[in-house]
């Protein structure tokens, strides 16, 4: 979680300096891509924030009424920050290029829009290395795409996902500003504002789609739950399980139910094989925080 939410403060800096300079640019030159990249550069700052709110609310801890803590917080700000992306980057990004496209104006001196958009490719370039920097330590043994769309930490794939829309809007920016002038058709720069708020639509769907399943109760990675399943059936002492039940509370806070079959032995016994389990499980695996184990065949008395 430290990892990620350094991706997080990153991300944050390079977007809130990248917006304050996109929208001087705009304002200069008159361009709708570069606006609409000024747009995305705020939303993306703010989203930045509620990311920020959400890890930081996450880890309040448990009462009366959240049992289970707060872990599941982050989700909910990981699924504003989609809605967001698409509702005001995506959509008013789409708007600014409509309007262009029926309305074509005159481009200003576009000298500005070059600058600031190979600043800002600078900028979130060293923002989308660092994240993904960040990420490859904590991720898994299998590919990147994989992993990423695996994994259970909204601060990572936020981030990343938001970086890479930046990078490639920030191409299309690039082309819509020099074919406008090559051309002098202020036709493509409207145009590159509407592929920008489609960009940023597509990335939504899939950071609302990943938001929307953490929050709803995802299991936890199914190697995971595979190794626990052989860890417990290991144990000298047991004679059956069932595949685990895993809930994702939290990245970094899992609970897991366990169905166990011992073999004949009696209740002092099985409390005594129990807490060895438990002990076994978070050794290996920290971030199960929660263990129920639920014991069956108990044909001796205590």
């Amino acid at each position: 979680m430290a990892e990620s939410k350094s991706s997080v403060y990153g991300a944050l800096a390079a977007n809130t300096g990248i917006a304050v300079l996109k929208f001087v640019a705009a304002g200069i030159s008159g361009s709708s891509a570069m606006l609409s990249e000024a747009i995305h550069s705020t939303v993306d700052a703010g989203n930045g924030l509620l990311l920020l709110l959400g890890i930081n609310r996450s880890k309040r801890p448990a009462d009366e009424q959240h049992p289970f803590g707060h872990g599941k917080e982050v989700y909910f700000w990981s699924l504003i920050v989609s809605i967001l992306i698409f509702g005001l980057g995506g959509g008013m990004s789409i708007y600014e290029g409509i309007i262009h496209l029926r309305e074509p104006e005159p481009f200003g001196n576009p000298l500005w829009n070059y600058v600031v958009l190979g600043g800002a490719f600078l900028f979130e370039g060293a923002s989308f290395v660092l994240a993904i920097r960040n990420f490859n330590k904590e991720k898994g043994t299998g590919s990147f795409w994989t992993e990423l769309r695996r994994s259970k930490d909204p601060a990572s794939f936020a981030v990343i996902y938001e970086d890479a829309a930046a990078l490639l809007g920030l191409i299309v920016a690039f082309l819509g500003v020099f074919l406008g002038h090559y051309f002098n058709n202020p036709l493509f720069d409207g145009a590159a504002s509407l592929i920008i708020g489609l960009v940023l639509a597509f990335v939504a769907i899939i950071m609302v789609i990943e938001s929307r399943d953490l929050l709803i109760g995802e299991s936890a990675r199914s190697e995971m739950v595979t190794n626990v399943c052989e860890l417990v059936m290991a144990d000298p002492d047991v004679q059956q399980v069932r595949r685990p039940l895993t809930m994702q509370m939290a990245p970094d806070d899992i609970l897991l139910a366990l169905d166990v079959q011992f073999k004949d032995m009696s209740g002092k016994q099985v409390t005594s094989v129990i807490s060895r389990l438990e002990r076994i499980i978070r050794n290996k695996y920290p971030d199960i925080k929660r263990i129920y184990i639920e014991a069956g065949n108990l044909t001796k008395p205590v």
